[in-house]
């Protein structure tokens, strides 16, 4: 049986309900309720396990005071939370029996001609490339097309194009958000700073309903993409792993690749990446990790690609999935790369994605903003494909990867992955921010208006 902290949330809350004729007649946008036409697809988020989480209703907010109307129509009467790509790994932006606050229709992106971009919080990365591509700028983000630019960012922000420049937070310069009073507020590096550094990587749905950020974008560069299969068996697998962290600790921050193994009897391992810079240069590069690993690949691509093209060429499909997944934070290279394979040997259905830190993510000290690995080697997820009646057993087996990754020195997670399974969750994902994120969150929301299994106001 799923854990209850996943459909419940075990605070108490006071008022008699929420009067929905009247949030209705004060909406601009629509407000859906079981039984209402459209409200079965407009609750449902990309995992299907979390299909199981019926909220009260859906609140699909067309306007800042929309937001403010549902935050104050129900707030400490039933759970909220704000739902944009809906990619939440256990289904919190759509709390059972809650209110979902949804934010698609305010997607709208703006390129001004100082270049800064404004985005509305329920856009997808999709869009926001599409629109930016087309003013030739660029603003590091994540791979998933789907996924929605307001938790990515709030947990950070990470991306192909980060080791370059930096983390798609480290563009951010204003956010306007509607916080647990039913205030709407501008956060600025000036104005509102501590919860301006808190949303920049403290996580979503902690602190209030984003509903439009102000990012600085760069020029869209020129990139190069690759993707390196090798073949498979364990021993091949660890000399590649071994091979690509030491190569990717020197490589230059215009390089970031990914390193991948797959599971199974003879696990596999692939390596893909962009390269800010010309086909050649990246050719070279490549032909290094490969000399270094002594393993020759069974194919090989590099292609030179402009800046949308390179992120379609990283991008998921749109179709939704059924997974369980986790994450684990690299401080260092892995000291024993074999000792890390074996714990993928023999496993079905299960992959490692381990995600290079480096470069311009470590221009910043783990105080300037709420994320608080900076100075670490890697991220890694762990992801496994499973069925609805799979699910348990699927759980299980990612609970052990990660407890064997613990083992082996490898700890903490990152909140965008989030696992309610993590030990000490709330140290593993804000390290030593814990008590500044906890301060701040306390101050803006001293009832616990946004509470959540595995939110700030927790802990």
């Amino acid at each position: 049986m799923r854990d209850s902290s996943l459909r419940t949330q075990d605070k108490t809350f006071s008022g008699t309900g929420v009067d929905w004729d009247a949030l209705r007649r004060r909406m601009r946008g629509k407000l859906l309720r079981p039984g209402d036409p459209g409200f079965d697809d407009a609750r449902k988020l990309f995992n299907t396990l979390t299909d199981d989480h019926i909220p009260a209703a859906v609140a699909q907010c067309a306007t800042v005071n929309d937001v403010r109307e549902a935050v104050s129509a129900a707030r400490n009467r039933i759970p909220i939370a704000a739902r944009g790509g809906g990619h939440s790994y256990v289904g919190y932006s759509a709390p059972h029996g809650g209110l979902v606050i949804d934010m698609r229709r305010l997607s709208t992106v703006d390129v001004l001609k100082d270049d800064t971009a404004i985005i509305g919080s329920g856009a997808v990365l999709g869009d926001v490339y599409r629109k930016l591509a087309r003013a030739k700028r660029c603003l590091p983000a994540g791979s998933c097309f789907t996924v929605g630019i307001a938790g990515l960012t709030l947990g950070g922000g990470l991306g192909v194009l980060q080791r370059n420049f930096g983390l798609t937070c480290d563009h951010l310069d204003g956010v306007e958000i509607v916080t647990a009073d039913g205030a709407v507020r501008m956060a600025t590096p000036v104005h509102e700073p501590d919860l301006f550094w808190a949303l920049r990587g403290g996580g979503g749905g902690n602190l209030g309903v984003v509903t439009r950020f102000i990012f600085s974008t760069v020029p869209a560069p020129a990139l190069t993409v690759f993707r390196l299969t090798f073949p498979a068996g364990e021993v091949r697998v660890s000399k590649v792993l071994s091979a690509w962290q030491r190569w990717i600790s020197a490589a230059p921050r215009k390089m970031w690749a990914t390193f991948v193994i797959t599971s199974g009897d003879s696990p596999k391992c692939r390596v893909s990446g962009c390269f800010v810079g010309p086909r050649d240069t990246c050719n070279a590069l490549v032909d290094d990790l490969v000399e270094r690993s002594g393993v020759q690949p069974e194919r090989r691509s590099v292609l030179k690609k402009d800046y949308l093209g390179a992120m379609k060429y990283f991008a998921d499909g749109t179709a939704r999935e059924t997974f369980v997944g986790s994450s684990r934070i690299l401080d260092a290279p892995a000291a024993d790369p074999k000792a890390l394979v074996k714990v993928f040997t023999g496993r079905k259905g299960i992959s490692l994605i381990l995600d290079p830190l480096g470069g311009a993510v470590a221009d910043l000290r783990a105080d300037e903003t709420a994320f608080p690995y900076r100075k670490a080697f890697a991220t890694a997820q762990i992801y496994a494909g499973t069925t609805p009646g799979n699910q348990n057993r699927t759980r299980r087996s990612v609970a052990e990867v990660v407890a064997k990754m613990g083992a082996l020195g490898i700890g903490k997670g990152h909140v965008n992955y989030i696992d309610p399974a993590l030990p000490d969750w709330p140290k593993a994902y804000y390290g030593s921010n814990l008590a500044k994120l906890r301060s701040v969150a306390r101050t803006y929301d001293p009832d616990k208006v946004f509470d959540f299994p595995q939110g700030l106001t927790r802990v």
